[in-house]
This record gives structure tokens, C-alpha cells and sequence, in this order.
């Protein structure tokens, strides 16, 4: 039923049997990591609902010029933002809400309209249906507005949420809603999309996506090496294997950035620590199997000096990093005070 959808048979399963056998329920949460389809799948359970397919890939935000809108609107005022609440409407019976502004958020102002629109009959069939994209990304205010359309919904809206993790919802919520797990790909079916994608660098992009076909296909390799070049380096200040002098340069250049953002360096930092925690865990066993397989060199040597305590004292300091994203913090100075808080004596 969903044409050109890699993985996950079973979620993809269990959406057509709602179809099929017309038991549609109004709240469903697709749920697993990043990357691995799950606005997709709810774009074609919604296509195949309402038809115009063609009309709801447009709410595709991968695609460049919503891409473009999304990071536009991180310029704007506040006050701005308020007034024009961002949506996607390329189907006039389907609706996508996605995070927006600098933290990007779902912001009250979006589920309050939601809420309006929701109060409208379908243009076309049986069917509304909108889709929150990271809905885990709600701040309080929107997930207890969003909860109130959720307690009645009209009999006509089918709502579609994902998230990374359904527990960072609310518990009514989360309640409320249908779940739908999906999990990362296995190497098999990644080669198959890559292949049928013909992307560039086949080997290297399946290895960095670890079973995300989205990553796949949106990973700027250049840009990933830069970022990767930086925590590479912070990684061996932080193991005292390099001077500070090493990270120093890096951080003044990321600081002085505004287009780069936290998230993306702590999403190169986890490959890295992950890697790490594998090459050390093996040593004296067969090689360990790596997302940065370029480099293996780098790993031997700083493997010795990375204790399992160490690696997950790491891992720690990137959760508190990544914990506060939402509150805007600086990034050069949360990655300086990454190594200060390892440094090894």
C-alpha cells in the first residue's frame, strides 16, 4: 500500500490493516529514531486516506524550499513568529505542524490553530488529517492545549504524531494515542535505498546513518568532516592526548559561527563516543564495527586511554548538552567546559 517505503514491514503492516479494514483511529503516535521514516509513513497513511499524494509530499520538510522557510523563520522576532504560526498546507485536508524558531519547538501558538482548523469538515471525503512532527519537542503550554483538542476530537480528524521517544510526552498524551514503533533499518535494506537513491559514497553513508534512511540521503559529508574534525579534537583534549591549544582553535571558530548549530556537533560527538566505547570494549578481540570507519588509526590509540567510567561520564556530559538545547545555551562554551570537566590528569 505505501510504495517506495524502506523497513519497518510491520509498522507500515499495521497502518494498511487500519486502512483495509476501515477501524481508523483518531490519534496515532509514530514512534523511534531519527531519521528512520516516520513523518514518511504518516505522509503515506495520509495519501492513502484522502488521495493526492503528489500534493502531500509537498509538507515534506527535507524538501529544499521548506527546508528554506524552516530556517528563515529562526531569523525572525518572537513577536512574529506569534502572529504567523508555522504549518504546511499542500493538501487542503491534510495539515503538518513542525518544530519552529531557533529552539525549534512546537509553540502553543500552532496547537491553538491547530485546535481552529480542527473545526473544520473535510473539503474532500471522509477524512482531516494534520500531523505534528516531534511533538516530544511540545513545550508545556502546547501539549496541554494540544490535550484539549485530543479529549474531543471531531469524528472526522485523524491525528499523527511522532516522536523520538513517546515517553517524553505527557503520560495523557501519550495514553490517548495508538502507538506505532519503528526501529533503524538493517544493513540490507539501507543498500537497497541508497542503492535505489543513487546516492554518492554508498559504503560511508551507511555506515554514518546507522539504519536512517533520512540521514542518509540529507548527510552533508563535507560538513559532517568539519564537525567531526572539532570533536575529534575535543575528544583528545578531554582524554589529555592533546594539548587545550588543539580544541582551542576549533571552539573559537564554532563560537563565532551563527549558522552552526549545538545539536549538530553533539549528534558527531555521539558517533564518536559510540565508535570509542566499541573499539575499547573489543581490544584484543576482532575488529569492532565502527560508523566512522576512516578512523580506525584514531581509535586504536586513544582506546587505551579510555576507561568504560570515562566513556560514560561522556556520554553523561553530552546528555546534559543535548538536555539543554531548548534553553539556548552558548556553544562554545558548554564544548569548553565538556573537556574541563574529562580532562584526564
Amino acid at each position: 500500500m505505501f510504495e517506495n517505503f524502506y523497513g519497518n514491514a510491520a509498522a507500515a503492516d499495521a497502518l494498511a490493516r487500519m486502512i483495509s479494514r476501515k477501524r481508523i483511529h483518531q490519534t496515532i503516535l509514530l514512534a523511534g529514531p531519527e531519521g528512520i521514516g516516520k513523518a514518511t509513513l504518516a505522509r503515506r497513511f495520509a495519501a492513502a486516506l484522502l488521495g493526492g499524494a503528489g500534493r502531500i509530499e509537498t509538507d515534506d520538510l527535507s524538501l529544499p524550499h521548506n527546508a528554506a522557510i524552516v530556517a528563515d523563520r529562526e531569523k525572525w522576532a518572537a513577536d512574529k513568529r506569534v502572529q504567523e504560526p508555522l504549518f504546511f498546507a499542500g493538501h487542503p485536508d491534510f495539515l503538518t505542524f513542525p518544530p519552529d524558531g531557533p529552539l525549534r519547538q512546537i509553540s502553543i501558538q500552532q496547537m491553538r490553530l491547530l485546535k481552529d482548523r480542527a473545526q473544520y469538515l473535510p473539503l474532500h471525503g471522509q477524512w482531516r488529517v494534520f500531523l505534528i512532527d516531534h511533538i516530544d519537542r511540545a513545550n508545556e503550554q502546547a501539549a496541554n492545549s494540544l490535550l484539549k483538542t485530543l479529549e474531543e476530537p471531531p469524528p472526522y480528524l485523524v491525528l499523527l504524531m511522532t516522536a523520538r521517544n513517546p515517553y517524553d510526552l505527557l503520560p495523557t498524551i501519550r495514553s490517548r494515542a495508538v502507538p506505532v514503533q519503528l526501529s533503524r533499518l538493517s544493513e540490507e535494506e539501507m543498500t537497497e535505498f541508497v542503492r535505489a537513491r543513487g546516492l554518492s559514497d554508498p559504503e560511508r553513508r551507511i555506515a554514518l546513518a546507522d539504519g536512517s534512511p533520512g540521514l542518509a540521503l540529507s548527510l552533508d559529508l563535507e560538513a559532517w568532516d568539519k564537525r567531526r574534525a572539532a570533536m575529534l579534537a575535543l575528544l583528545k583534549v578531554s582524554l589529555s592526548q592533546a594539548p587545550f591549544s588543539l580544541w582551542a582553535a576549533h571552539s573559537e571558530k564554532i563560537g563565532a559561527s551563527r549558522s552552526e548549530r549545538l545539536d549538530a556537533y553533539l549528534d558527531v560527538m555521539y558517533s564518536l563516543l559510540e565508535d570509542l566505547l566499541a573499539v575499547a570494549t573489543r581490544r584484543g578481540a576482532s575488529a569492532a564495527v565502527v560508523r566512522n570507519i576512516d578512523l580506525r588509526r584514531e581509535y586504536d590509540s586513544l582506546a587505551p586511554h579510555a576507561s568504560f567510567a570515562w566513556l560514560a561520564r561522556a556520554v553523561g556530559k553530552v546528555d546534559e548538552m543535548a538536555g539543554l538545547l531548548r534553553r539556548n545555551i552558548q556553544k562554545s562554551i558548554a564544548l569548553d567546559a565538556f573537556a574541563v570537566s574529562l580532562r584526564q590528569p
